[in-house]
């Protein structure tokens, strides 16, 4: 249990501050940008700390009904920080600053041309959560005891790939790479560990 509160986001905080990030690419890449957020919030109980996630909303051109966490392309001149306070605000109409910002995780490249920036950030005030039905078709909060479970990730195989596909397993659904990557690298460094996610393969339907 993580109480939502001061103390857990210091330790929170305290233990993104230990991860070292995989340093960025010095050379310019062909991927677009993008950021999203692990936006931690109290859970449905009150008591535990949990992250939002999203179901995509159908009407959307990609991903249409798929699990994600909140966030999109970087804008032109944008940072992934701005950008990913920016589509919180558009998605969930949730307004945090920079000061909310409690770390970020490594860049993950998807196979659909971009490279991801994973933002943590502490959202204190989370009741006037709205989501934006044009992009989402509901907000759910998941609590960090859930990612913390032996049972909560697995890997498999696919023929098209010799790299591990990583799956999340939540509510009878699987969600995959990169949500489910960036959530394990999340659950990772919450234990200390510095676990690299880069290498996690997203299934074939994530490809395009």
């Amino acid at each position: 249990m993580r109480p939502f509160g001061d103390a857990t986001r210091r330790n929170i905080e305290a233990a993104c501050a230990s991860f070292a990030r995989l340093p960025d690419e010095a050379a310019p890449s062909a991927l677009k940008r993008a950021a999203v957020v692990l936006a931690l919030t109290e859970a449905n109980d009150g008591d535990d700390t949990a992250f939002l996630l999203t179901k995509r909303a159908s009407s959307l051109r990609a991903h249409r009904g798929q699990w994600a966490l909140p966030g999109g392309r970087c804008d032109a001149g944008e940072t992934p920080v701005e950008a990913a306070l920016r589509e919180l605000d558009e998605e969930l109409a949730l307004k945090l600053s920079a000061d909310a910002v409690l770390g970020l995780l490594d860049d993950y490249p998807t196979r659909s041309g971009y490279l991801i920036t994973p933002v943590v950030v502490w959202a204190a005030d989370s009741a006037a959560i709205r989501p934006n039905p044009d992009e989402v078709a509901s907000v759910h909060r998941i609590g960090l005891d859930t990612i913390e479970r032996d049972e909560a990730f697995d890997f498999t195989a696919i023929p098209e790939s010799a790299r591990r596909v990583i799956r999340f397993h939540h509510q009878m659904s699987l969600i995959h790479a990169p949500t489910a990557a960036l959530i394990y690298q999340f659950r990772e460094v919450l234990a200390g560990r510095q676990t690299r996610v880069t290498e996690l393969e997203q299934p074939v339907f994530a490809w395009k």
